[in-house]
């Protein structure tokens, strides 16, 4: 018994399969698609020279080779870097298109100063008087913990919450007459908020991912405002277990002098 013929319909199909893979083959053979030039953007927070490692693809090679997908992934791992996209463009480039993280936060550890994205990302270090950073909230971080710090490091959610909600106070939101706050993190006493000039410290606390979480910081500031309401010159620290109840410690007064 003779094998089956394919119909005219199958057999063009089949012919254009192998028609196509050939042409593949040579397209990806062919010196005429290799790549000369890579299109690279102007960022600040990464070198140039740390995409073209990131990269990893030598000029001369055939663009039809090239595999984007592994190329974002290593641009995406670089710090600074939120999100990539590679383009391969006939008949010799590769275009590179980047999304650069964005501060929300600075983070001070000691003399550095780590900026924070909304990811929890320390994605590059800055200097307190950089123009483009002076006015981002800033957190004070003074735990053990802290020193391991780093670019590229990712903060705890947890802490990310907290800071981003007590780093956004103004004194005109707790009712101080102080020129501005300064938020701490503490591994005795948690996050701590004091004034500028210093005046008063209240102490939040620390959180955690469920028995404690940073969605009781707006009572936690609405108490605040209630306990320095008419005497904030006279307090000199204040604790906030929770949303309803707190507790203070009054400034020492000088002792009365003698009778003459």
């Amino acid at each position: 018994m003779g094998r089956p013929r394919l119909s005219p319909t199958r057999a063009a199909a089949v012919l254009g399969l192998l028609a196509a893979s050939g042409a593949v083959y040579g397209l990806a053979a062919t010196p005429a698609f290799t790549m000369t030039r890579t299109e690279l953007p102007d960022l600040r927070w990464t070198t140039r020279d740390a995409l073209v490692k990131a990269i990893g693809t030598a000029p001369g090679t055939n663009l039809f080779r090239i595999r984007t997908a592994p190329i974002e992934e290593r641009l995406e791992a670089l710090p600074g870097v939120a999100s990539a996209h590679v383009i391969v463009s006939l008949p010799d480039t590769l275009v590179v298109r980047i999304e650069e993280r964005r501060a929300i936060l600075a983070w001070a550890v000691g003399e550095r100063r780590f900026l924070v994205d909304r990811a929890g990302i320390l994605f590059a270090t800055s200097t307190p008087d950089a123009a483009a950073e002076a006015d981002l909230p800033t957190v004070e971080d003074s735990r053990t913990s802290a020193k391991s710090l780093k670019v590229g490091s990712k903060l705890d959610p947890v802490d990310l919450d907290a800071a981003t909600r007590l780093g956004s106070l103004r004194p005109a939101d707790v009712g101080s007459r102080a020129t501005s706050l300064v938020v701490q993190v503490t591994t005795a006493n948690g996050f701590v908020v004091g004034t500028l000039p210093r005046s008063w410290i209240a102490v939040f606390g620390l959180y955690t991912p469920s028995l404690r979480t940073p969605d009781i910081v707006p009572g936690q500031v609405r108490l605040l405002r209630s306990l320095l309401f008419g005497r904030e010159d006279s307090l000199e620290r204040i604790f906030l277990p929770d949303e309803d109840s707190g507790t203070v410690i009054l400034k020492a007064t000088p002792a009365p002098s003698a009778a003459p």
